[in-house]
């Protein structure tokens, strides 16, 4: 089931590290994002997720995936100047699909992050084409799904942080997090940089006991 929060002051304290990490962040840039003032506070969180592995965990890997109607890969240096696509769909299945191939490159533990403020509404047919329908229709669903039991195979977690939590993606979520067994968070712009960030550096916690323990094991 997803987390619901209460935002908090949080503490961020550094951490010894011991396990390199993969990580790719997917960001929301479908049109929605922007019309309901989202997309500058996900943006933001980006450029500090990549500060804070810069200067705190240089061996970690930050990969950067945005979506819309398609998804495309993001440098690091672009995010400054990324701005959202002017279309509706969300296609979260082609994003996971990207994420994988990029942490299939990778090694270390696998996490991807998804920024996102709506349910898939798009994937990527079988013939290549994009489609798209809203309110999603099943095919888009179990796209996406397919997606999620591949990455949940190969390892890889995902942690979703919601910005607006309706029904059909609190619907959609629960699947997700289901198959996957990683963490959904339902919160807002002003506490969205706080859930992403503490929650990294709670798996960067996690990865360091674990490395001490089997070090002294």
């Amino acid at each position: 089931m997803p987390v619901q929060l209460i935002a908090e002051d949080f503490e961020i304290e550094q951490t010894e590290h011991l396990t390199r990490s993969s990580t790719v962040l997917m960001l929301d840039l479908s049109l929605s994002m922007p019309m309901r003032d989202y997309f500058l506070p996900a943006k933001k969180v980006a450029m500090a997720l990549h500060s804070l592995m810069s200067s705190q965990f240089p061996r970690d890997y930050l990969g950067i995936v945005g979506f819309s109607e398609t998804a495309r890969a993001l440098k690091p240096q672009q995010l400054p100047e990324v701005s959202w696509d002017f279309v509706y769909g969300t296609n979260m299945q082609h994003g996971f699909m990207l994420a994988r191939e990029m942490l299939s490159r990778q090694s270390g533990t696998k996490q991807i992050i998804m920024i996102t403020d709506g349910e898939p509404t798009a994937h990527i047919s079988q013939s290549g084409e994009v489609f798209f329908n809203y309110p999603p229709v099943r095919e888009t669903i179990e796209a996406t799904l397919r997606e999620v039991i591949r990455a949940t195979r190969e390892g890889i977690r995902i942690n979703t942080f919601m910005l607006d939590a309706s029904r059909a993606l609190q619907a959609f979520i629960e699947q997700l997090t289901a198959i996957n067994k990683g963490r959904a968070f339902f919160t807002g712009p002003e506490n969205l940089g706080e859930y992403v960030l503490v929650d990294f550096i709670e798996h960067k916690r996690q990865l360091s006991r674990l490395g001490g323990s089997r070090r002294a094991s």
